[in-house]
């Protein structure tokens, strides 16, 4: 739904006339008083909190909104009026009637802006448009490989964002961005390019400076597993949702966490590497790629798990990965789980002894965090039951049992959507919170908003030097 560009202009204007914005005799007229500050204050905390209601929920009446924002009637109407200018939401629908006349219905309006999604780990490079409900208008993911130069990786992501928009025609508000390492990125810091400590050559060619100025909004980049925690956090029920551990079985090992609700990402943003754990004497003569020596993916990571089934066909201790070896000339976790199923004892070993490897690094997490919820994603986890089975079998050995008495062990629901749909999830939750909604919901768009603005600015600086 279009807005007269009249009615934008009038909003924006009366907000920023009652700040005293833009106009030098403000002060001296009184418009810039205390308790006009106040006002205007108090003016735009309601229109974030009207905003903010209608985006969580469903449709909602003026006098629903009226009690959950606690505000009156005429304040409701007023809210509304600007909001509606903005083009940010509309009545439209008609509620249930409980004697007389029915509510027409106020709706957020999702499809105002378009976000720019993407997620990469080791293998995938998957790429999506979603609208501002969080809602994926379309996905597609093709293979990756992290050898890729970073100039075809940021060439080809272009390509994609650019097919990916077409011809929409609605406003690009930001881009989301999974990468397949953690990302390290100064405390306590909403809106800054991270450092890819893990992928250096991304770092210096700029590659998340380049996409936010190639397309002209803000960029938040995040590790993949992070993503694919918030995708599953958004597909479980709410009563589930506040304590729960993400854990991303591939090469890496690497999960997510959410405690109280929110995602855990450390002091620097590098939370959750689980596969850097001490595993034990069972992998402790194995030198891990971080310099330590018996890390849980040493043994129990996808990469591992395949030399192991590649050594096996080599030396006749599978049949099965023996033939498929000879016909496809590789050997991968997919085979060995698929063996599994069929019977293959040495595939069933290994992974069950990779799963119980697992489990038992898991259940120090398990006692420390007491989460409600372990959803078990990546390559490993689509083996079938056996990994599945000893992993809760390790979990349930090792942890406290009055912690792990209650606790839900699943298999991910969303497969590889969840990046895609956590990245959706995690740029909104940023947009629209409301410390930060604030400083740009009078200007309508975050565009406006002076960090994305300086975030920009130094995306110009740093795109000139790569």
């Amino acid at each position: 739904m279009v807005r007269p560009k009249e009615q934008v202009t009038v909003a924006r204007t009366g907000l920023r006339q009652a700040s005293g914005e833009g106009n030098p005799g403000a002060e001296a007229s009184g418009a810039a008083s205390p308790e006009r500050v106040r006002a205007l204050e108090a003016e735009r905390q309601s229109l974030v909190a009207l905003l903010n209601i209608l985006r969580a929920g469903e449709p909602a009446s003026r006098q629903d909104l009226e009690r959950e924002a606690r505000l009156g009637r005429a304040v409701v109407t007023d809210r509304l009026a600007t909001l509606s200018a903005f083009g940010l939401v509309d009545e439209g629908g008609v509620g249930r009637s409980i004697g007389g006349r029915a509510p027409r219905l106020v709706r957020f309006r999702a499809e105002a802006a378009r976000i720019l999604v993407a997620n990469i780990n080791a293998e995938t490079i998957g790429v999506g448009l979603a609208d501002l409900g969080g809602r994926l208008i379309l996905e597609h993911y093709e293979d990756f490989s992290l050898a890729m130069p970073p100039e075809l990786v940021l060439e080809r992501l272009e390509s994609l964002f650019e097919w990916s928009l077409g011809n929409d025609g609605a406003p690009l508000w930001a881009i989301s961005l999974g990468v397949p390492s953690a990302t390290e990125r100064a405390e306590g810091a909403r809106l800054a390019f991270p450092r890819l400590g893990a992928l250096p050559a991304w770092d210096e060619a700029r590659l998340a400076q380049r996409l936010a100025r190639r397309f002209g909004v803000p960029i938040w980049v995040h590790s993949a597993v992070q993503m694919e925690t918030m995708g599953e956090v958004a597909a479980l029920p709410e009563r589930l949702r506040r304590d729960m551990i993400y854990v991303d079985l591939g090469a890496e090992i690497s999960t997510g966490i959410v405690m109280d609700g929110r995602l855990n990402r450390g002091t620097q943003g590098l939370a959750g590497q689980l596969g850097h754990v001490f595993a034990g004497h069972a992998a402790s003569s194995k030198v891990c790629g971080c310099g330590n020596v018996g890390c849980l993916r040493t043994v129990a990571g996808c990469e591992a798990i395949a030399q192991s089934g590649l050594e096996a066909a080599r030396a006749g201790q599978s049949r099965y990965l023996a033939e498929t070896l000879a016909q496809t000339g590789a050997v991968t976790v997919a085979d060995i789980g698929m063996a599994a199923r069929f019977g293959d004892a040495f595939c069933a070993d290994l992974l069950a002894q990779s799963g119980r490897l697992v489990g038992t690094v898991l259940a120090t997490l398990v006692n420390v965090l007491n989460p409600a919820f372990i959803v078990l994603g990546g390559e490993l986890a689509q083996t079938g039951d056996i990994c599945l089975a000893a992993i809760r079998e390790g979990i349930y050995r090792h942890a406290q049992p009055l912690v792990s008495r209650d606790i839900s062990i699943v298999r991910s629901r969303l497969g590889r959507s969840a990046g895609l749909s956590g990245a959706a999830s995690l740029v909104l939750g940023e947009l629209f919170a409301p410390d930060f909604l604030e400083d740009w919901l009078v200007e309508g768009t975050p565009l406006a908003h002076p960090e994305v603005a300086a975030l920009l600015a130094e995306a110009d600086v740093s795109s000139a030097r790569a």
